[in-house]
């Protein structure tokens, strides 16, 4: 039984829940839009046994269980679609006794080319290993027109190829010729392979945040940020500075039931907590974050709030 949660015009949807449940054999029950308290209550109305989500799903579900007692038959919960936060993976497995399986794909990669396997212990923090007949590697950024990979370990762009490899983009040879490169597609996000096989993803290549010189990661930022005990949900990202290039700045929204925090309280917390380059110089307290339509965060869209409100 798997909750529907996801969009079917969206790949991870289509394939993963939609496909997927069809070829097993599944029950699969729909809800026409994501709300946490509701899709709580038709999971154990139902007896869900696999939930599949985006990580605002999960963040959701986690909240929606501290306010409802009753539990679903959960087997397991697959997450994907952006990087889901260790601390939130451990609070779901707290709240339901099930662990958290997270995978890592595109569009372009039909869509999974990583995932945590089920039978097999989840290693919290990475979207686990190459599904059966992928290859996926780590390869040196900065060169563009050949495929040189990385040792393992090495912090690099994910590089894919196999049987799950889209044939192009429709009507855009260039842009095709410039992510596919010696039969490897670039997927632009940064991350590690060690030598176990797992992959690790740090963030997306245009999500970097490059602050007077240092490299900041915004999933890194954002592991930390959901740790502080009033934060239920956080996005960090980067705004134009005249002086560093870019500056950092978050967004969260809070958790339930928790102590009122201000903005500058939380600067204050992170700056404690990781390196000095590392921290947000401002955070925002939001009701919500902006979300599309499949649930990811609309960084972008927080940008311009943000650079708005400095214009006024």
């Amino acid at each position: 039984m798997i909750l529907g949660c996801l969009p079917f015009f969206h790949t991870f949807g289509q394939t993963c829940t939609l496909n997927a449940g069809l070829r097993a054999g599944a029950k699969i029950v729909l809800i026409p839009r994501f709300d946490a308290d509701a899709a709580l209550a038709l999971m154990v109305r139902h007896g869900v046994t696999v939930l599949m989500g985006v990580p605002t799903m999960h963040i959701g579900i986690v909240a929606a269980a501290a306010k409802n007692p009753e539990r679903p038959p959960l087997r397991f919960g697959v997450s994907g679609g952006a990087a889901l936060p260790v601390a939130v993976l451990e609070k779901f497995s707290e709240a339901f006794g099930a662990s958290v399986h997270e995978g890592y794909g595109l569009t372009e990669t039909s869509p999974v080319a990583t995932f945590n396997k089920i039978g097999r212990e989840t290693r919290p923090g990475t979207v686990g290993t190459p599904i059966w007949g992928v290859d996926v590697e780590i390869a040196d950024p900065l060169v563009r027109d050949a495929i040189e990979m990385l040792p393992a370990g090495e912090l690099g762009e994910i590089v894919i190829r196999g049987h799950n490899l889209f044939q192009g983009y429709l009507n855009r040879p260039e842009a095709t010729a410039e992510a596919i490169v010696d039969g490897w597609f670039r997927s632009g996000d940064l991350g590690t392979k060690g030598e176990d096989g797992y992959v690790t993803i740090l963030d997306r290549t245009k999500d970097m945040i490059i602050r007077n010189g240092y490299n900041v990661y915004p999933r890194e930022v954002e592991e930390v940020l959901v740790r502080h005990p009033a934060v239920g949900m956080a996005a960090v990202f980067g705004v134009d500075h005249e002086t560093y290039g870019q500056e950092i700045a978050a967004a969260v929204v809070l958790a339930d039931g928790a102590d009122p925090v201000t903005g500058e309280d939380l600067v204050a917390w992170m700056k404690d907590e990781v390196a000095g380059y590392k921290y947000p110089r401002s955070v925002q307290v939001l009701p919500e974050l902006p979300l599309g339509p499949s649930g990811k965060i609309l960084k972008r869209e927080l940008v311009r709030r943000l650079e708005e409100s400095r214009d006024r």
